[in-house]
């Protein structure tokens, strides 16, 4: 795993706006070129198997966990408990999820959470980089096949009738959302987007609407269902009168809670990190995360005596404490970079790979997105 410096195509930025990719230079510098990361074959098929292990143990620890009733450790409201039992009862469809790891190209990838509710990257992470590479590498490839098995999987969604494409009121997300349902209708589903903000409960025919009255009855939403449980008709979910993706089981792999399970299932795995409840269990340096925290907030690395913090509006359901595996650090002497590897899950395999770059081991919603290739 090499860094390179790279100089910028003349009129990226064109080509990504045409492309639905609005958003690539959000907060001054989020899409940069200027270097790319190169992996060899061997090394993406570690990087690939490793997610798909994950991915199982994962779903291992969800059963796990609705078996044994642990739900309380994830403060997951109480009169939803049954709703994510039966989702994962019944198998209810899921669309997509990503890994959050710390590799270096030696060694085995680190699990350092499981983004399964609500990822974001997918437009970078699947177009523009496909675009970049073709325009810089074009004889090299890409670990990305996240487009295609985006739009295979949604053929696998076999419920009937119109699917609502919901997100809150952010460029970010809404340009993930277009990107989403641009999938769905080309595996030839029926859709309609609009905000979250326009959904309602109609009590005379005891309805999710949308916002012309149209029931819902496929929801996809790009919007985390611990937010969801917390809307004013929230307790009308509990009669599920609508079909929802990510499905209620995924309120336990998108919760920071699941690190210590898959650590008690699977202790001593090459790629996990140790995880508890108590931070004395642990032995050396850790991380302290809340249970529900996004894009890097109100994280805290206990590391060699110094303590490192991002701030945040999370916290208040609780903590997990994880054994502190760094980010590798590259340095080219202009732009210092801790390096964080995005693999993603379509249904159940691995689909490829981004890269986020940021000055700190913390990575955030201003970290840098940087492109990738691989040789033989």
């Amino acid at each position: 795993m090499e860094r390179e410096s790279l100089s910028p195509r003349l009129g990226w930025q064109k080509q990504f706006e045409e492309l639905g990719f609005s958003y690539h230079s959000i907060d001054g510098l989020y899409w940069d070129e200027r270097y790319a990361y190169r992996f060899t074959s061997q090394q993406i098929d570690l990087l690939e198997q490793a997610t798909i292990e994950l991915h199982q143990m994962s779903l291992e620890a969800v059963d796990f966990v609705i078996r044994h009733g642990q739900f309380e450790q994830f403060a997951i409201p109480k009169q939803f408990w049954s709703q994510v039992e039966e989702s994962w009862r019944e198998k209810e469809f899921s669309l997509f999820g990503r890994f959050d790891l710390s590799w270096d190209g030696t060694g085995a990838p680190k699990m350092l959470e499981y983004n399964a509710d609500t990822p974001t990257g997918l437009v970078e992470s699947s177009v523009a980089q496909w675009y970049w590479l073709q325009d810089v590498h074009p004889n090299a490839d890409q670990f990305n096949s996240i487009h295609e098995k985006l739009i295979g999987q949604w053929g696998r969604f076999r419920q009937k009738g119109l699917v609502h494409f919901v997100c809150a009121d952010s460029e970010e997300d809404i340009g993930n959302l277009n990107y989403l349902r641009d999938t769905a209708i080309q595996a030839g589903l029926t859709t309609k987007q609009c905000s979250i903000n326009e959904l309602g409960w109609d009590d005379s025919n005891a309805e999710l609407v949308d916002n012309n009255d149209i029931k819902i009855e496929n929801l996809f939403k790009l919007y985390p269902w611990e937010w969801l449980c917390r809307e004013q008709f929230a307790p009308h979910l509990l009669i599920r009168p609508a079909n929802i993706i990510e499905p209620a089981w995924k309120m336990l792999l998108s919760n920071k809670a699941i690190l210590p399970v898959l650590w008690e299932m699977f202790t001593g795995h090459p790629n996990l990190l140790p995880a508890f409840h108590e931070a004395w269990r642990i032995n050396g340096n850790f991380v302290k995360k809340p249970l529900l925290s996004r894009e890097g907030e109100n994280i805290s690395i206990y590391a060699d005596g110094e303590v490192i913090r991002s701030a945040g509006e999370y916290g208040n359901e609780g903590y997990i404490y994880q054994a502190f595996a760094p980010q590798p650090k590259f340095d080219d002497g202009i732009t210092p970079a801790y390096t964080s590897i995005g693999s993603w899950v379509i249904g159940d395999t691995a689909a490829g790979i981004g890269i986020r770059e940021d000055e700190t081991l913390i990575t955030k919603n201003t970290s840098r997105f940087i492109p990738h290739y691989f040789v033989d």
